[in-house]
């Protein structure tokens, strides 16, 4: 219709100076002062006191869920075996695509702590992330150029930001620009599962309280023309013959006492099937599929391998750590402008004995096989093809 026409923007001196890279220490802030909100590597991070509201349990207690420590195992074992890859993009004017590019990585991404390995590394920041919805590195060293040289990992509970953002890592202040913050898309686990782990904690306590059992439960009751006993002799009397119990099997009642057997015992109480029920809501909780944790699952999938175990992990517990990771660590203040940094996924997806071009590849060459690319590429043929227009021979 010609009614609207797009503005063709004019490049000035100024925009060209704005657009310009400036060193991290001296660039400007939001409002026109230093640290002006919340973010990731600013002067001003969000505070981050560990003083939980209500009832939630710590993480040792919820590790001692054997549901919630296999779900964790996994997500932050897969999160480990990452290794970490440096990418650039430039546009594309003739296809109108942003191409990317794998470069060589920076000096840090092998091992970003030079004290641990870098699954250590990536691990238990998984872990905080995963338990709490936050984790923080700290910077150890720097190129010449400020951007970071070496990190290590900083506890979380270990790190309080008050809100004036001032950091503490146990006694020592630190600077926020040599903080990275790493801000989970998720809430912790320990205060979205408190209720689901505070049922599974009741049920294994019921569970360890029949596994001491030497005798079916039940109770001793007095006879009708037996001394009446007040609560304090009867209560030495039960745990006497308790004890007796956990050292023999043969008891001796006078006629005065008389046990009776409880009709109440752990499959009456569906202790078996509420423990495995227990499973599937930890199962959610930690954001797995319910067959990691060996709960059962409600679904229609009748076939499932190992390759697509594996892939699920990845899609359906870690994947929002793993973008979490990734986007911090590809943040201006970790690296130049232009670049970001990527966890290679095919090294977990991988099969190293199948991925080659060698379809028995020798010995157990693991870096040969995720080097290779996945699907097989057939062997060129040395022959030239025939001319079928040549004369005979």
């Amino acid at each position: 219709m010609g009614l609207f026409r797009r503005a063709v923007p004019v490049v000035t001196a100024e925009l060209e100076a704005a657009a310009r890279p400036v060193a991290l220490a001296t660039a400007p802030r939001p409002g026109g002062v230093t640290g002006g909100i919340f973010g990731t590597g600013i002067q001003r991070l969000a505070p981050a006191e560990f003083t939980p509201v209500g009832d939630v349990w710590s993480r040792a207690t919820a590790m001692g869920v054997p549901s919630i420590s296999r779900a964790r195992d996994l997500i932050c074992s897969a999160v480990g075996a990452l290794p970490l890859t440096l990418w650039t993009y430039t546009w594309d004017p003739a296809a109108t695509v942003t191409v990317e590019r794998r470069v060589p990585p920076a000096g840090w991404m092998a091992r970003p702590d030079p004290n641990r390995t870098r699954q250590y590394m990536l691990a238990w920041t998984c872990d905080d992330l995963l338990f709490y919805g936050r984790a923080y590195w700290h910077v150890t060293a720097r190129y010449a150029d400020t951007f970071p040289a070496s990190f290590e990992w900083m506890q979380f509970e270990d790190v309080h930001i008050d809100a004036n953002g001032t950091v503490r890592w146990g006694t020592l202040e630190v600077d926020p620009l040599d903080v990275l913050e790493f801000l989970s898309p998720i809430e912790g686990l320990l205060y979205t599962g408190s209720r689901a782990i505070s049922t599974a904690v009741n049920l294994d306590n019921a569970a360890e309280r029949f596994s001491f059992t030497e005798i079916p439960a039940g109770w001793l009751e007095q006879t009708e023309n037996s001394e009446p006993l007040d609560a304090d002799e009867l209560a030495t009397i039960a745990e006497n013959f308790q004890a007796a119990r956990a050292a023999r099997t043969t008891a001796a009642l006078n006629p005065f006492l008389r046990y009776r057997e409880a009709t109440m015992d752990p499959s009456r109480m569906q202790l078996v099937e509420a423990r495995m029920h227990q499973r599937g809501d930890l199962a959610n909780v930690a954001n797995i599929p319910a067959y990691f944790v060996g709960a059962p699952q409600g679904t229609g999938m009748t076939y499932l391998n190992t390759a697509q175990a594996k892939s699920d992990l990845l899609d359906f517990g870690a994947m929002p750590y793993l973008q979490c990771v990734e986007q911090t660590l590809s943040g201006p203040n970790v690296v130049p402008h232009g670049q970001f940094v990527r966890l290679d996924t095919n090294a977990w997806l991988r099969n190293p004995f199948t991925s080659t071009t060698d379809p028995q590849p020798k010995g157990n060459d693991m870096q040969t096989a995720f080097n290779t690319p996945t699907e097989p590429v057939p062997p060129e043929d040395p022959t030239p093809p025939e001319d079928p227009n040549a004369p005979p021979q």
